[in-house]
């Protein structure tokens, strides 16, 4: 591929309009995000449909799970991102080559560790969380399959964030619809002829994982710009591995946290049942779609905060922040409530029960009309790390978010008269709204600090 064509991909993030530029950026993010969701939620709708509401709450159960030993990883590609970004930014191109080696390697040793994890540990710490026994053995047996395509997830996540740090969110999206449409193929195929189960739909996720990362890998070896791969010259440079820990570290133990915490929340949900295990299930999956589309805001904020500190644009840093809390404010308030309106609906779509879609519905009331809330503090987060600031929000985000509602849960949960599941869900917006106040205020103070230094 040409220079030329390249560039039909990668955005200017330093000069121009930044409206019109984080539109073009986080448009093609956003349905790469909500394509990624609805493929995943093939795996919920067929069994839900054609299996049974038992196997609906097995393979839904894993999600917190799954996000628990997949987000420390996942985070260390926002490291990446950050990094290549600044160098992109700043044109040095020999840095952008060290990174994306160093962080291409890393995804494949960080995939190797967590199918060893998940698969050795998956049913020892389901029943940990209290998975219901009717449902124990089909919750480990998907997670242990879904697990082995786990280093085709980081290769993925990794060169996709690696492509978003220099404006590209076109390609992927191009690839994880190919690999979508296989996962849905073969989820039918393996349920619905194969008889196969859960089991079914976890070889199809595995199969399409593996898709995507092949795609994305075969992109950045026929790149000629800054960002080629060389598969002979992997190598982990240790200035860049350093990196890439320093700032995607704090993001890893954070998300790990949050997953602990959600573990938590799930497992506080498996002791009200297995109809309620099935509702929120279904619930999450309708609520991921609302926040993947926020996220691209997120990611917007990391990236061209980052282009632009690496370009020395320091003008530009607060009009970045301006217009991504704008655009994710606007977006969490139109679609979760749309969520709330059509919620019956949506969850008609992946289970018959009426009991679940009740048991759904209390979970997308709280969680879905307030969704704007999270957004916006996970935009504040974007732009702080985008600065290079990323213990300070990591901080500020587990003592707000894991802090409150961990105490809620071990206190006043477990008093009789706020032991309900809707008592449950509403940690989750107040703990938004604490938060989201507490990064503003690190924002102001880190942008002013910056502003002496940069003399502004």
């Amino acid at each position: 591929m040409s220079v030329k064509e390249e560039n039909k991909y990668q955005l200017d993030m330093c000069n121009g309009s930044l409206m019109g530029k984080i539109l073009l950026f986080t448009l093609p993010l956003m349905l790469s995000s909500i394509l990624q969701l609805l493929f995943n939620a093939a795996d919920i709708v067929v069994v839900g449909k054609f299996v049974g509401d038992n196997a609906l709450a097995a393979v839904g159960s894993n999600t917190a799970l799954i996000n628990l030993l997949t987000n420390f990883f996942i985070g260390l590609s926002v490291g990446a991102n950050v990094l290549v970004a600044n160098f992109y930014g700043a044109g040095q191109r020999r840095n952008v080559f060290e990174t994306v080696h160093t962080a291409m390697l890393v995804s494949m040793f960080s995939g190797i560790i967590l199918t060893f994890v998940g698969c050795l540990g998956a049913r020892q710490i389901l029943i940990w969380m209290q998975t219901p026994e009717n449902i124990l053995d089909q919750a480990a047996l998907y997670l242990r399959i879904y697990f082995l395509g786990m280093t085709a997830t980081m290769v993925y996540n990794f060169g996709s964030a690696i492509l978003r740090a220099v404006g590209d969110t076109k390609r992927p999206l191009y690839y994880l619809f190919a690999a979508g449409i296989i996962n849905v193929v073969l989820n039918l195929v393996t349920v619905i002829v194969f008889k196969m189960g859960v089991a079914g739909v976890g070889i199809a996720t595995v199969i399409s994982q593996c898709v995507s990362a092949i795609l994305v890998v075969r992109c950045m070896m026929r790149e000629q710009g800054d960002i080629h791969l060389e598969l002979k010259e992997l190598k982990i440079y240790p200035s860049k591995l350093s990196s890439i820990f320093r700032i995607g570290l704090p993001a890893s133990l954070q998300g790990v946290i949050f997953s602990v915490s959600n573990v938590i929340i799930q497992a506080s949900v498996n002791g009200f049942g297995d109809i309620a295990v099935a509702g929120n299930s279904a619930a999450q999956n309708i609520e991921g779609f609302v926040y993947a589309a926020m996220n691209a805001f997120y990611q917007a904020a990391i990236t061209f905060t980052g282009q632009n500190l690496g370009a020395a644009k320091y003008e530009r840093i607060n009009r970045i922040m301006y217009v991504c809390e704008g655009f994710v404010l606007l977006t969490g308030i139109i679609l979760g409530n749309l969520a709330v309106f059509f919620g019956p609906q949506l969850l008609l779509i992946y289970t018959d029960s009426p009991a679940v879609v009740e048991a759904g519905m209390r979970r997308i009331e709280v969680i879905c009309r307030m969704y704007a809330l999270c957004g916006m503090m996970d935009v504040m987060v974007g732009c702080l790390r985008g600065l290079g600031y990323s213990v300070m929000p990591m901080i500020v985000s587990l003592v707000g978010v894991c802090g409150l509602r961990l105490l809620w849960i071990f206190t006043f949960f477990r008093m009789e008269e706020f032991h309900t599941i809707s008592s449950l869900y509403w940690t989750y917006p107040a703990s938004w709204l604490v938060t989201v106040a507490a990064h503003l205020i690190c924002f102001i103070v880190i942008r002013r600090r910056l502003a002496k230094k940069w003399g502004m």
